[in-house]
């Protein structure tokens, strides 16, 4: 079910961008500023956090722009609220 999201959690640059997300939309070159690491490998992670379907990109001219899919977030906060929201799922 969240299988890529997960993995895509995995790695803590990731979650760094995603943090940077949180702000606001950026361009990849304004968030690999934030980082001592490669353009390419930049745009890595974001082809990876996209594949998850936790952030999505609009493009404006001649740039990309990154911002949070708060509704997989959401999806997740659903998925994990079932282990502690009782008994709602089990059969009566």
């Amino acid at each position: 079910m969240f299988e890529k999201t997960f993995k895509a959690l995995k790695a803590q640059v990731r979650r760094d961008i995603l943090t940077l997300l949180k702000k606001g939309k950026m361009s990849a070159g304004e968030i690999a500023n934030h980082f001592d690491m490669t353009q390419a490998t930049i745009s890595y992670h974001l082809s990876l956090l996209k594949e998850a379907g936790l952030i999505r990109e609009q493009k404006e001219k001649n740039y990309i722009f990154y911002e949070l899919n708060t509704s997989v977030f959401e999806e997740m906060l659903c998925y994990f609220q079932s282990f502690v929201g009782g008994d709602s799922d089990e059969e009566k």
